[in-house]
């Protein structure tokens, strides 16, 4: 694992303040910075953790005088907390949290006028593809899907009207790497922002921010809470203004998180870096026996050599993540009877908890995605996905060998 770059270290030479949105030690590397950032010991009485401030408002001391703080909808201490505890681990300036991941993709959206173009990747995660063609489009905002890992045909798909480029890396679920730092070039030089949900990679293994995107997303749900407790998702930027216009739209809208749920994911967030070392070691170690095994066609997971995005992925990200997905060689049946055989492996939707998760996309978490559209993406009905988990990784071989053997048989 590399060192992580600290904000300080940045090639522009900024520095980041602390003032109430930053919080306490937002500087230092990464695992102080997960630790600190946000949380200073309680000035009143001392207390180590932030506490839960369960107030929906707050006393004035005239009217129109507040402390900074004077509905919770608007602004919560423990919500503030946790911005700035996201805000540092990003290396961004400003962060806002959501009630759920599709909340802040939903606030990223309300930026966009009637008329306005995106250009997205072909294999988004299923919920972001039905947001954008199941509810925006109704509100004639436009789409296309391509493979952004073909810069020429991102390059085509724009348009006079392109507003964002959106962009996943590592992609859901197929785990293409796109360049975030050409994707942002080209949305620039389109007038239009680039925004990269980040969450697969974690800010632990790569910062969107550093390669240019104007914003980034996350589902708080995955690897930042990180424990299958809490649902939460995260918008971080560098910019004051459009950090401004997120947060009019996050109070307007409302769907904020409520302060337990900040609780639940400042404590996640504390173990981040090294739940995230077990997370890569066992995925890699998978990835390569599951590579080599006869009943695997292809195995998706950007830390194998053979991977084509492998070289890209050891420059933009510190690790190769938790994530992966592989082919069986059988059909839609058979690849349902392996994740249902799995004893370990939970069979269940979402990820980046410490306990591993196994799923199959094309009735699960992509079923939204129109079948033709989906096979043409290279969603097969044998795509089997996995959330590796912390677990001994002996323990999880095993449990994917009977399962396998169970298919099988």
């Amino acid at each position: 694992m590399t060192d992580h770059t600290t904000p300080d270290d940045r090639q522009d030479g900024t520095e980041q303040t602390d003032d109430r949105r930053h919080g306490h030690h937002a500087t230092g590397r990464i695992e102080t910075r997960a630790i600190h950032a946000g949380q200073p010991p309680d000035e009143q009485t001392g207390a180590v953790m932030p506490p839960i401030y369960a107030t929906s408002t707050y006393v004035q001391d005239a009217p129109g005088q507040d402390r900074g703080y004077e509905y919770s909808r608007t602004g919560n201490p423990t919500r503030t907390a946790l911005e700035a505890n996201l805000a540092a681990l990003e290396g961004g300036a400003h962060g806002r949290a959501f009630a759920s991941g599709m909340a802040a993709i939903n606030t990223v959206l309300n930026l966009l006028e009637a008329g306005d173009h995106v250009i997205a990747g072909d294999d988004v995660y299923g919920g972001t593809y039905r947001i954008f063609r199941e509810v925006y489009e109704d509100y004639d905002l436009s789409f296309s899907f391509v493979d952004t890992t073909d810069l020429g045909a991102v390059e085509a798909a724009v348009r006079p009207e392109t507003a964002l480029v959106w962009v996943e890396t590592p992609t859901n679920p197929l785990m293409r790497i796109n360049d975030i730092a050409a994707l942002a070039e080209l949305a620039h030089k389109a007038g239009a922002l680039c925004a990269v949900d980040n969450t697969f990679a974690t800010p632990y293994l790569q910062r969107p921010l550093e390669h240019g995107a104007d914003i980034v997303s996350h589902s708080l749900t995955k690897y930042l809470g990180g424990h299958s407790d809490v649902v939460g998702g995260a918008l971080v930027t560098d910019d004051a203004d459009l950090d401004e216009r997120l947060g009019f739209y996050q109070n307007s809208v409302g769907a904020t998180p409520d302060p337990f749920a900040c609780f639940l994911v400042l404590r996640g967030t504390k173990t981040l870096p090294v739940r995230m070392d077990r997370h890569c070691e066992n995925a890699q170690t998978l990835a390569e026996r599951l590579a080599e095994h006869p009943a695997v066609d292809q195995v998706y997971y950007p830390g194998l050599s053979s991977h084509p995005g492998h070289e890209l992925a050891a420059e933009q990200m510190d690790a190769f993540g938790g994530m992966l997905s592989f082919e069986l060689a059988g059909t839609l049946e058979e690849a349902s009877e392996f994740v249902a055989a799995t004893e370990v492996f939970a069979l269940a939707e979402s990820l980046g908890g410490v306990e591993s998760l196994i799923e199959q996309p094309a009735t699960m978490t992509h079923a939204s995605i129109p079948r033709e559209e989906r096979l043409a993406a290279g969603l097969t009905d044998g795509l089997v996905r996995a959330s590796v988990g912390t677990e001994h990784v002996e323990d999880l071989w095993a449990d994917i060998e009977q399962a396998l053997a169970a298919t099988l048989d």
